[in-house]
């Protein structure tokens, strides 16, 4: 299933949620957004959530612990996805890099680490918050 057409009612209002938010959204957030549709449990945004980043349409941030929409159509057989994360605003920038996810994946198995995925978050600030700063 990497088509869209083929996801549920949860999982397509679940995916609208997080590609018109300004920011990561938890799934608790995910859910008081989706109770006019009837979603009344977090079992049913997690299922939602779950088979979105299984099928490559979300992210998890892992140290926000919440999650948004894949921001490009890139290919997702490789590994390694990298995010920044502004702590001013609140912007997530995706970069992947099927040379660098190779490059990652190559020096650790060289230290005999056998890698399952690799998520990488660059916390800080943003060039525009940056300018405003000045």
């Amino acid at each position: 299933m990497t088509a869209r057409t083929a996801l549920t009612k949860n999982q397509t209002w679940v995916l609208e949620k997080l590609e018109a938010a300004s920011g990561p959204l938890s799934a608790y957030m995910l859910l008081d957004q989706l109770r006019e549709r009837g979603f009344r449990a977090p079992l049913q945004v997690y299922r939602a959530l779950d088979t979105l980043m299984k099928e490559g349409f979300v992210h998890r941030l892992e140290s926000l612990n919440a999650f948004v929409a894949c921001a490009e159509p890139h290919e997702h057989s490789h590994s390694m996805t990298a995010f920044a994360i502004c702590d001013t605003c609140g912007q997530v920038t995706e970069f992947s890099d099927h040379d660098v996810g190779h490059q990652l994946d190559d020096w650790v198995r060289a230290n005999g680490f056998t890698p399952k995925k690799a998520i990488i978050e660059f916390r800080g600030t943003c060039a525009k918050c940056l300018a405003e700063a000045a």
